[in-house]
């Protein structure tokens, strides 16, 4: 790659006619004057790549401005999220109408000219990365680079699935594009790279990635560590490429846009040379342009070479907002208003597919999901709870039919194929079915399956807990996002055995434990894992982890011991009187619940009385109210054991900073489960030698 030379404001192609010209200066001095304002931001993309967004939006996009949320319309994605200005300048310029967060329309501009005013301001519409629910018309959260082109292709597969599963012959109910705007920085990251990779193995030729190529990264030019034929890789995954020489010239643009709508077998990339912070006179076409500050006068000879009023700051020109808004919904509405006439006859005619579509839009479940789920009798033999899901998850998916998704290559072993008559696989050619082959891509899992969520399906991913590490970024922004993504992992703890340290996770429970809002159950029976799955399908605002075991389980006698339904609370009583005030408490998750029970039983034989905390939800225990929290632990009874065959941070939260935590505090070792669990103190002697050790602690 060759660096950019500087070029003058006007001097490279054509941008279509003066009105035209006009609203793409008005993005461009908006995106100036917010930054300015703020002291901090990124105008180099916006500046770049304001005639691309008001081709793309002004000419193809298919939305209505005044019905945001319209089911059948196109989704744009900044993957750029620094970019955030060229969004918030396109959204205030096309008048999107205000969406609020319990679905209302308020009438209200989604961002007015006061929003980009206050841009990068506490509480404002306008945040410095684009931000999902907070901002109407901003389709996904991006800013880590790579994430809105996994994204895209997740929404890319939903629209296919859709469709082959809602479309009748009479009646299209699905058949929108989804068009991403990404840099550099994007197609350096491996996430991209996954998500491209399938999406062309996909043929999903609804999906358009216009690719900033701008030779600019914060360092410097992308020479320093970017020398790829993009084109040509991208060829290699099975995309058509095509090739705009100057992002100025709107009607190559536009030609380019028409032949990736006119294509049927395959995504399309757009690679676009442009010139980042295009009429910055110093900065343009330099690292200085990603992010660097700049003063009132470069933005005074910028606006100076647009024939802008240099004085006035978020100037928008009479008749610009007006005429853009026209062109967007003059294009959408009456395709919308079609649409919606066309469905109102759907709905009589497929009176059950239309109350599904309901449903999802609803973020709610059909009735009777749940008829069907198994039970476990009393065994102790047991099942291991990867299992066990695997056949919940069937029961629910068969009742549930947008309940999508699939595994890293690894369903066979975390059991989540689904193998129900009908089920089939997600194939290109083949878009009705429900399993999905995402390939050793973990990263890109994740991340399409948010893009999935984020377009009506429930979407399911799986692997095991030690590759969790892979797809952090993904489980992270589901929790900010607040999509209802389910992530079953399973193997998942030393109880992996002779497959060694190197798939045996210690630090990843607290890991995830550690995201905000990320929902984690590690269940310790096939009963649990029936309450778990029911939890995690019927989240709406949150995703979940599901934490699953590759040994075999006992399954709890229930006549003995409480009802599986405590898992609800996150923690609850399992063995030992609520009532009865115990010497001490026994707290575990997963595979370790039952060592807690052995070693209860022992204590009890012993005169000791015990209590057993299953605790597989933290988060859902914290959201319990004070008084149910201290009958489950009590506050006076400080003799505690944990018991986890994972790491011990955070588990003074419930054991106190004196409390016993058989934990691991090293890697494992390749060896048989049973050597596992008796080198590293997982076994009930132990556990009850530890408990006798507290009790004579507290009576000391």
């Amino acid at each position: 790659m060759s660096a950019v030379k500087s070029v003058s404001p006007h001097d490279t192609g054509q941008t279509g006619d003066a009105s035209g010209q006009r609203a793409i200066d008005t993005i461009r001095t908006l995106a100036m004057d917010a930054v300015l304002k703020a002291h901090s931001g990124h105008v180099g993309a916006p500046l770049g790549l304001a005639a691309v967004g008001h081709t793309l939006w002004s000419r193809f996009l298919r939305t209505d401005p005044d019905q945001p949320d319209w089911p059948n319309r196109d989704r744009f994605v900044l993957s750029v999220g620094h970019g955030s200005m060229l969004l918030y300048a396109l959204l205030h310029l096309a008048g999107v109408k205000e969406i609020d967060a319990d679905g209302a329309k308020t009438g209200k501009p989604a961002v007015s000219l006061q929003d980009i005013e206050q841009f990068r301001q506490m509480g404002s519409k306008t945040p410095g990365h684009p931000e999902y629910r907070m901002t109407t018309g901003v389709e996904t959260t991006t800013g880590p680079l790579g994430q809105g082109c996994g994204n895209s292709v997740g929404m890319a597969i939903a629209e296919r699935y859709l469709a082959a599963h809602y479309n009748r012959p009479e009646a299209t109910v699905f058949d929108h594009d989804v068009y991403v705007l990404c840099g550099d920085g994007d197609l350096m990251e491996g996430v991209a790279s996954e998500a491209a990779s399938l999406a062309g193995h996909l043929k999903l030729s609804n999906l358009c990635w216009i690719y900033d190529n701008n030779h600019v990264s914060i360092e410097g030019n992308t020479e320093l560590a970017f020398s790829e034929d993009v084109a040509e890789r991208f060829r290699g995954y099975g995309w058509k490429t095509l090739h705009v020489t100057d992002a100025n010239d709107a009607e190559a643009i536009a030609k380019a846009l028409t032949e990736f709508r006119e294509t049927d077998d395959r995504p399309t990339l757009i690679v676009v040379d442009s010139v980042i912070g295009y009429g910055l006179p110093k900065q343009q076409g330099t690292a200085a342009a990603h992010g660097e500050a700049f003063d009132a006068d470069d933005v005074k000879a910028a606006k100076r070479s647009y024939g802008w009023p240099e004085g006035e700051s978020f100037h928008v020109p009479a008749g610009v907002a007006e005429a853009f808004n026209a062109a967007v919904a003059g294009r959408g509405r009456p395709r919308r208003e079609e649409w919606e006439r066309d469905f109102a006859a759907y709905r009589k005619a497929h009176p059950d597919l239309a109350d599904e579509i309901d449903l999802m839009r609803q973020g709610k479940l059909p009735k009777g999901w749940d008829a069907n789920l198994p039970s476990f009798e009393a065994d102790a033999k047991g099942v291991a709870s990867r299992d066990a899901g695997g056949k919940v998850l069937n029961a629910i998916a068969e009742k549930v039919p947008f309940l999508v998704g699939g595994s890293a290559d690894l369903a066979p072993s975390t059991k989540t194929k689904l193998t129900f008559e009908g089920a089939g696989s997600f194939e290109a050619g083949s878009y009705g079915g429900r399993n999905l082959h995402f390939g050793i891509r973990e990263h890109g899992m994740g991340a399409v399956a948010n893009g999935m969520a984020l377009s009506y399906l429930r979407s399911f991913t799986a692997t095991f807990l030690v590759f969790s590490d892979y797809m952090r970024p993904t489980l992270r922004l589901a929790a900010i996002m607040e999509v209802p993504t389910i992530f079953v992992f399973t193997h998942d703890s030393i109880g992996v055995g002779e497959d060694g340290p190197t798939h045996q996770p210690i630090e990843h429970l607290a890991s995830l434990r550690a995201i905000p809002g990320l929902n984690t159950i590690r269940p310790g029976d096939a009963n649990e894992v029936v309450e778990a799955w029911k939890i995690a399908v019927e989240q709406t605002h949150e995703p979940t982890c599901l934490v699953f075991s590759r040994q075999n389980l006992p399954t709890i006698d229930r006549t003995r011991y409480a009802s599986a339904e405590g898992l609800r609370q996150g923690g609850y009583v399992l063995a030992g009187s609520p009532d009865e005030t115990p010497e001490v408490i026994l707290i575990g998750t997963g595979s370790e619940i039952s060592l807690c029970l052995a070693a209860h039983e022992k204590l009890t034989a012993e005169g000791v009385t015990s209590r057993v905390v299953s605790l597989p939800s933290w988060e859902l225990f914290e959201k319990q109210d004070d008084s149910y929290r201290d009958r489950v632990l009590p506050p006076e009874i400080m003799a505690r054991v944990a018991v986890e065959q994972a790491g011990s941070l955070g588990w003074d939260r419930y054991t106190g900073a004196k409390g016993a935590k058989i934990t691991m505090s090293t890697f494992g070792a390749s060896a048989p489960l049973a050597k596992l669990q008796e080198k590293f103190g997982f076994t009930p002697d132990h556990v009850a030698e530890a408990a006798r050790g507290q009790i004579a602690a507290r009576r000391s």
